[in-house]
Formats: C-alpha cells, sequence, structure tokens
C-alpha cells in the first residue's frame, strides 16, 4: 500500500504556481524601487534596523582597519610600510577585473564586494595577525625552540586561522544577504574579493619588512629581499589566497543551490570547502620542508593546476547561468511577459552588450543615452535573477517567499520593459545567423520595417522613465497568446506558467 504523503508529492508541481491575479494588482504589490523584502516592518528596537546594523558594521570594520594599519606600521616602520603599500596595491586592481567579470552575468551588489573586501582586508588580518603571534610564541615558550615554532605556526596554525577568519565574510554574506548569494559564482566572486583583501594586507606586511631588511643590509637592485619577495608573492603567487578562500566559497555556492531538505549538504559542503582550503594553504605554507626545490614543486604540480582547474569551474558555473536563461526564459515569453527573442539574446553576453549600446545610442542625448544603457543592464540582470530563482524553485532551493520574489523581479522587468525590450529583441536579430550573414550591411533604423519595437527611429524614442504608447498587451511585438490562458500544471512540469490560468491584465502600471 503506497504512502498518501508520497502520492501528494508526486502530484504537485515542480515549481510552485501562483493564484490568478490581475496584472495591476501584481504591480501595484511590489515596491517601486531596490529589492525590498517582503516581511513586515517591526519597530521598537534599534538594533533590528538596517541603518543601525550598516553603521555597526562600518564602525567595527574602520576599527579594524585602523588597529591594523597601527601594527602593521609598527612591524615595517614608516618607509617600509609606504613601500609595502606601493607595492601590494598592484595586484588587488587586476584580481578585483577578474572576479568582476566572473560576475558580469548577474552582478552582485557593489556593498557586498566592498563588505568582502574590506572584512579580508581589516578584520581577517587583523585576526590574523593576533591569532598566529599569540600561538607561535605559546608553542616556543612550550617547546623552547623558536625555529620549529615558527614553521609549525605557518604550517598548522596559519593555515586554520586566517582561513576561519576569511570564511567568515562568504558565512555573513550567505546568511544575511541569502537573495544576493544564490550560486557558485557569487560564492567564488564574494570569497575572491576577501582574499584579495586580505592578501593585500598581508603582503603590505611581508614587503615593508623585506624592505626594513634591506635597509639594515644595505642590500639594493635585483639581489635585494625586496625584490625576491615581490617576485614571489606579487609576480608568480598572486593569486594564491584568492585560491585558497575559493575553495570555501565554492562550498557555500554548491550549498546554495542545493534542495532546503538536504540540510546536511547544505552544512558539509562549506565545511569540505573550508577544509580543503586548510589543507591547500597548509601544502604552500609547508613547501619550503621539501627541500631547496619544494616550492617549485608545489607551485607547478599542485598550485597552477589547482587554479586551472578552479578557473574552468568558476568559468563553467558563469556559462551554467546562460544556459539557465536560455532554459528558464521561455517560460514567461510564452505568456508575454517576455517577447519570443528575448531569452536567446538574454543568454548571449554578446547580445547583451549589443543592447545595451544600441539602447544608449537611440536617444537624443548622452543623459538619456546613459539612463537607457542603464535600464537595459538593470533589465538584464533582473531578468538573470529571475531564472537562477525559477531554476532553484524546480531543484526545491527556493523558501516560501518564492511567490512574492517573482512578482517583485516581473514587476521591475515591466518598469524597464519600454526601453530594454526593444533594444534586446534587436540585438537578437543582429547576433542571430541572419544578422551575421547580413553584419556588411548597414541595419535597417530601429522602427523602420525591421518588424521590432514600437517603431520609434534611431535618438526618437522614449526616454527612460517615460511610457511608450498604451496598446494591448503583446501586440508591439506582433504576437499574442495564441490559444487557450495557460493551465497551472496538474503533474510535474519543466515551466509552470507564471501567475497560475490567466494572461497578464491590458493595463498598464500604475505611474
Amino acid at each position: 500500500m503506497s504512502d498518501p504523503s508520497v502520492q501528494h508529492q508526486q502530484a504537485r508541481p515542480a515549481v510552485p504556481v501562483l493564484h490568478e491575479q490581475r496584472l495591476h494588482e501584481v504591480l501595484g504589490a511590489a515596491p517601486e524601487r531596490g529589492r525590498a523584502r517582503y516581511r513586515p516592518r517591526r519597530v521598537g528596537m534599534v538594533w533590528r534596523s538596517k541603518v543601525f546594523r550598516a553603521g555597526a558594521v562600518i564602525v567595527a570594520l574602520v576599527l579594524c582597519g585602523l588597529v591594523i594599519l597601527a601594527l602593521v606600521r609598527e612591524q615595517t616602520g614608516p618607509e617600509g610600510f609606504l613601500v609595502g603599500l606601493g607595492l601590494a596595491v598592484l595586484p588587488v586592481p587586476l584580481l578585483m577585473a577578474a572576479f568582476r567579470w566572473l560576475d558580469r552575468v548577474e552582478p552582485g551588489p557593489w556593498r557586498n564586494l566592498i563588505f568582502s573586501f574590506a572584512w579580508g582586508a581589516c578584520a581577517a588580518a587583523l585576526v590574523a595577525i593576533i591569532a598566529n603571534s599569540f600561538a607561535t610564541r605559546w608553542i616556543a615558550t612550550a617547546t623552547a625552540d623558536p625555529a620549529s615554532a615558527d614553521t609549525l605556526g605557518a604550517t598548522v596554525i596559519a593555515p586554520v586561522v586566517e582561513e576561519s577568519a576569511k570564511a567568515a565574510a562568504v558565512l555573513l554574506i550567505f546568511l544575511f544577504r541569502r537573495r544576493e548569494f544564490s550560486g557558485v559564482v557569487d560564492g567564488v566572486v564574494v570569497a575572491g574579493f576577501t582574499a584579495t583583501g586580505f592578501a593585500f594586507t598581508e603582503n603590505i606586511l611581508y614587503l615593508g619588512n623585506a624592505f626594513g631588511e634591506d635597509q639594515l643590509l644595505g642590500s639594493s637592485g635585483f639581489a635585494s629581499v625586496t625584490a625576491g619577495t615581490f617576485f614571489v608573492r606579487i609576480v608568480m603567487s598572486p593569486f594564491a589566497h584568492p585560491l585558497f578562500t575559493v575553495l570555501t566559497g565554492l562550498g557555500f555556492g554548491f550549498a546554495a543551490v542545493s534542495a532546503r531538505r538536504h540540510r546536511v549538504r547544505r552544512i558539509a559542503l562549506p565545511l569540505l570547502g573550508l577544509l580543503l582550503a586548510m589543507g591547500l594553504h597548509a601544502l604552500w605554507n609547508g613547501s619550503s620542508a621539501f627541500g631547496p626545490y619544494g616550492f617549485y614543486a608545489v607551485y607547478g604540480i599542485v598550485m597552477v593546476p589547482a587554479f586551472g582547474l578552479v578557473t574552468w569551474l568558476a568559468i563553467w558555473s558563469r556559462q551554467r547561468e546562460l544556459r539557465t536563461l536560455a532554459a528558464e526564459l521561455p517560460a514567461y515569453a510564452a505568456v508575454g511577459w517576455l517577447t519570443p527573442a528575448e531569452p536567446s539574446a538574454l543568454s548571449s553576453m554578446r547580445a547583451r552588450g549589443m543592447a545595451r549600446d544600441l539602447a544608449r545610442h537611440w536617444q537624443q542625448d548622452r543623459a538619456r543615452g546613459r539612463a537607457a544603457a542603464r535600464a537595459v543592464a538593470e533589465y538584464e540582470s533582473f531578468a538573470t535573477s529571475l531564472a537562477g530563482l525559477r531554476r532553484r524553485a524546480r531543484h526545491g532551493a527556493v523558501g516560501p517567499d518564492f511567490g512574492a520574489r517573482e512578482r517583485e523581479l516581473l514587476h521591475h522587468l515591466w518598469q524597464r520593459r519600454d526601453i530594454a525590450a526593444p533594444a534586446l529583441t534587436h540585438a537578437a536579430r543582429l547576433t542571430s545567423r541572419r544578422g551575421a550573414h547580413h553584419g556588411r550591411h548597414a541595419p535597417t533604423p530601429y522602427g523602420n520595417g525591421t518588424g521590432y519595437g514600437y517603431g520609434y527611429a534611431p535618438g526618437h524614442g522614449p526616454a527612460y522613465g517615460q511610457q511608450a504608447p498604451t496598446r494591448p498587451y503583446g501586440q508591439p511585438y506582433g504576437y499574442g497568446y495564441g490559444g487557450p490562458a495557460p493551465q497551472a500544471p496538474s503533474q510535474p512540469a519543466p515551466y509552470p506558467a507564471p501567475y497560475g490560468s490567466t494572461p497578464p491584465d491590458h493595463r498598464r502600471p500604475p505611474g
């Protein structure tokens, strides 16, 4: 005899389907701007205020920064500090640009990335300096062997302390910015920014101490300790700390896409990533113990292949986000939320960039062009979030606020569709095989016989924030529903129709 609960679960759709409701009700319930959470407002307690919590975090990081600044300056001296600062800052823009490029499909908010970098450079570095110094002195006192204490501290203590301190930033964003931490790429980027900040502060300390040693010995040029330290830490291994912490970020990223019912997996994956980060860090720090060529052996046999593997995995995850757009967004195009060409355009980085350029050049002045390009970029970001939300819902990795989040994202898309949808549709045509075949010819002016958009000529479209002429929903793009309204599936389906069994209302959104 079968279990009735199992039968009930099998009969439920793979993705929750909202009840029937009209479009103006959906849009009226959604916030006008931002990514507000659908939670009742709680008053009466100051520490529950977002402003208070943000201020407390900023004050704490500033205090940590001042303390770490004083400690590093005390150890290196004023001249050593300035030299270390000037050399340590060189790889930072390159690493940040690389992680930001990886996050282009669904860019995370800068506030999370700035927090991550500040945490690594200030809080994590301060914890590491204090804990490592205390542990090394304790081991030296207990064993009466300072040399072995330094080796043991660098190989055992430092990896545990430093990786745990850096992982705290990823954990905080995972817990308190869960909506903005939705996959593997987010974990990699947050971890990378945190480790970049930590390595920045650590490099100031090492390079400043090396410069001070050169001042005492009178060394200069390529034979100096500063040059050797710069070559090892800045030229050969600027990716070392990011590589370690990215393993932790991968664990959190895989936990973010795991089904909510797999609680053990959601806890075990971040812990496994943290342990791998500690292990690789310990191997790197202890490479000198393998002989005079131990460092180069570990660098060539372990570090470079590990860096290549993690880089491939990060890029594969980025491409997977684009494939998710192509797979999930047709559900919304089928019922009129998107044009038929938009899913293919949104799943192509070339088409996305072209759509922003088209929207910018179609406006009459530079200010309107920038606003239009920004509207398209926001539209692309919200559409990517919507596709990721739908995918996680099909895998059981979303909470009960799925419907509210879906309404909010669709609302933001609707606000920007007068500018973004025509640009993306035109970009899809230009990047298609037919457009590539005729690429040597000048494109037909937008709205003059192409069959896309509202019919505006270049430079005569509505500015961002202005409404296009009111028409029945779906008509500007030459398609309608073409049949009965989609019904909520009775069996699990890959693309459940959004918003139940009725199409959106033909009325424009309020305001």
